[in-house]
């Protein structure tokens, strides 16, 4: 008769467990060895995040939205990198950094960021890029029927204030929104967001232009100047030419131009700060993404 294999338990008094043999049992304490590092490890993580979770003070709001629901809302990321985000200490409400995945916060008023970026987190704000094409006023109505931003815009409900102005015959990148202090901000020199602007002219350009902009052209209502300057191209008698300033005066680019001897015969605005107009067309319309509204908001110290 076969004898039964060691360790197998047959012929085991009944009830009495199987012995493992050597090998077995080497490789039974390497398995509990490993679990017993993985849940160490995890439990270190928690450990730390439930007492950065202790230590942050922030009052949950009543009635509040979790605050990765909030962050994946305004784009920037899926709800499980958000948590990631926060379980790092990357975001912050109100100036405090918070940790707990729970938190409810009211994104209408409280101010979040995110790697110190502040994010549009109200669902109610619109940012809006638009190119405008000559012959549309900078209006969203208009007494007389003429073509108004208003008609770029047939879907959009909500009031929306444009950021600056271009003048009727100029084209290019106009920013919209109903978030009134970043338009005002956008808008006033005090903050001195620079604007870039394509104007075509009669060539040949001279050497001297770009440093007589830069150094300042006398207008009749003080000294303008452009911070940056260049000549992208010359063909034929004409030129284009690049400039780039932090100030709106009325008409303020082609008075320049004319002040040097160029007078303008086409003008295109292609930036405003950290938005470029890009290969959006000429009436078409995008929303900004949530890195352009950050860069907005970080341009003009909000």
């Amino acid at each position: 008769m076969t004898r039964p294999p060691s360790g197998s338990g047959a012929g085991s008094p009944a009830g009495r467990p199987a012995r493992l043999g050597p090998a077995e049992l080497a490789r039974a304490r390497a398995a509990a060895a490993r679990l017993h590092e993985e849940f160490a490890d995890e439990s270190d993580e928690w450990d730390a995040l439930a007492e950065s979770a202790d230590r942050d003070s922030l009052t949950d709001v009543p009635g509040g939205v979790r605050l990765q629901k909030v962050l994946a809302a305004a784009g920037v990321g899926s709800r499980r990198h958000c948590e990631e985000l926060i379980g790092a200490g990357r975001v912050e409400v109100d100036g405090e950094i918070v940790r707990r995945f729970g938190a409810r916060v009211d994104p209408q008023h409280q101010v979040i960021r995110v790697d110190g970026q502040r994010i549009p987190a109200s669902e109610d704000l619109v940012y809006l890029a638009v190119n405008k094409p000559a012959g549309v006023l900078t209006s969203m109505s208009d007494n007389r029927g003429r073509k108004t931003m208003a008609d770029l815009l047939p879907d959009v409900a909500e009031r929306l204030f444009h950021v600056g102005r271009l003048d009727y015959d100029t084209e290019g990148l106009m920013l919209l929104t109903n978030d009134g202090e970043l338009a005002h901000r956008l808008a006033h020199p005090r903050f001195g967001v620079p604007k870039t602007y394509l104007a075509e002219v009669a060539g040949p350009v001279p050497r001297g232009l770009g440093r007589q902009l830069l150094t300042g052209v006398e207008l009749d209502d003080g000294i303008a100047s452009a911070d940056k300057f260049r000549v992208v191209e010359q063909v034929a008698g004409r030129a284009l030419v690049e400039l780039t300033l932090h100030e709106g005066r009325k008409h303020i680019v082609r008075r320049m131009l004319a002040e040097a001897g160029h007078p303008v015969s086409r003008l295109v605005r292609t930036q405003v700060g950290p938005v470029a107009l890009g290969s959006l067309r000429p009436g078409g319309t995008r929303k900004l993404s949530t890195k352009e509204v950050g860069e907005l908001y970080a341009a003009v110290g909000l």
